[in-house]
Order: C-alpha cells, then structure tokens, then sequence
C-alpha cells in the first residue's frame, strides 16, 4: 500500500519547498532555451513530468534486479526510450511545436532532474511513491518554466501562446515590446527574481555560509 503522507510530500514538496529549478538549481539549460514562448514551454513541462513520471515508475519496478555495477546505464535506456516515445508523438500530433523545441526534446535523457530522481527516489522507492514523485519533480520544473515563459512572451512580444495580449506600437496601440526578453539572458534575470522572491518567502530556503 502506498503511504498517503510520502505521496503528499513527494508531489507537493517539489512545487515550492524543493523545487527542482529554483531550490537545486537543475535543468537551467532547457529552462534559458524553450521559454521564449509559453506554448513551448508548457510543451516542455508536460514531456519532461511524463518521462520523469513514467521513467522512476519503471526503473522503480526493476530497481531489486538491475546490477548496481550497470544501474546507470539501465537507467539511462529506459529513460531514452520515453523520450523516444515522446519525440516522435510529438512529431505526429505538434509538428511544429516539435520543430521549434528542436534537440531540446531529446536533451531530457541527459536532464539532471530526470536523471536525478531515478538514482536518488525511483532506486530506493515502491513504484506508486516514485510515480508520484516523477509528477511531482516534473510540476515543480514546469511551474517555473511556464512562468518564466508567460513572462518573456508577455513583455518580449505582447502576446501569450501567439495571440496578442497587449496593442502593440507597431499595430496602432500603446505597448512597445521588450525584445530583450526574448534573448536567453532575459530567462536568467526571470529565474533569478523568481528564486530571491521564492526564498524571500521562505527563509529556510536561504543558503547558510
């Protein structure tokens, strides 16, 4: 049976008391790179929670069978093979959205929070808690993807998954864009304030010298 409470804290922990991004700092490449436009990044967040999710399910369920000596590279195929799955979905049913994430879809194998979880949690964890858990991770990144990208496609270009949000000069209105926030740095900026505002909030969070 699967224990109620370590479900709680495992998928609701990794939202804002550990979150992947702004706690441990992991998975910053993929956050700088596909966040120019929220749809993007809400395509990110979904694949990378599915193969999170899915991939410590697995591994959890053969972790008493796999050698430790080779562990590593198991974890890595299964892994590979639901990114795999997930690429070529998205190919046939988001082609284009497949075409704008490019190699980022495949750059989840080597994901230190996909990678992480499987070695720290799914290894050492009953299937459902490291299901959970994969959920619960691939949240905690998504929510700061879909932030950082709601953000940047805002003041980068006015508008939100394509559909402008705010009048722009050029169209007769009043908003002029940002194309700063359009550039990788802008992402870096954006996760920065989100982190100094996560750990405003949470002093404990705050690391000690």
């Amino acid at each position: 049976m699967a224990d109620p409470k370590e479900i709680k804290r495992v998928l609701l922990g990794p939202l804002f008391d550990n979150n992947p991004i702004a706690l441990q700092v992991l998975g910053v490449c993929s956050a700088l790179a596909v966040t120019t436009k929220l749809e993007t990044a809400l395509v990110m967040a979904i694949a990378v929670t599915l193969v999170t999710a899915f991939s410590s399910f697995f591994i959890s369920l053969i972790r008493h069978f796999i050698p430790n000596s080779v562990r590593i590279i198991v974890q890595m195929a299964i892994i590979a093979s639901l990114v795999i799955v997930v690429d070529q979905l998205l190919r046939a049913y988001a082609f284009e959205i497949s075409k704008q994430l490019s190699v980022f879809v495949g750059l989840i194998i080597t994901n230190c929070i996909v990678m992480g979880r499987a070695e720290a949690y799914a290894m050492k964890s009953p299937p459902i808690e490291s299901f959970m858990d994969g959920i619960g991770n691939g949240l905690g990144y998504g929510v700061i993807l879909v932030l950082v990208g709601f953000l940047r496609e805002l003041i980068g270009s006015g508008k939100l998954f394509g559909i402008p949000v705010l009048e722009t000069v050029q169209n007769g209105g009043w908003y002029q864009p940002n194309g700063l926030f359009l550039l990788a740095p802008s992402a870096f900026f954006i996760i920065g304030l989100l982190i100094w505002v996560l750990r405003t909030l949470k002093p404990a969070q705050i690391e000690k010298e």
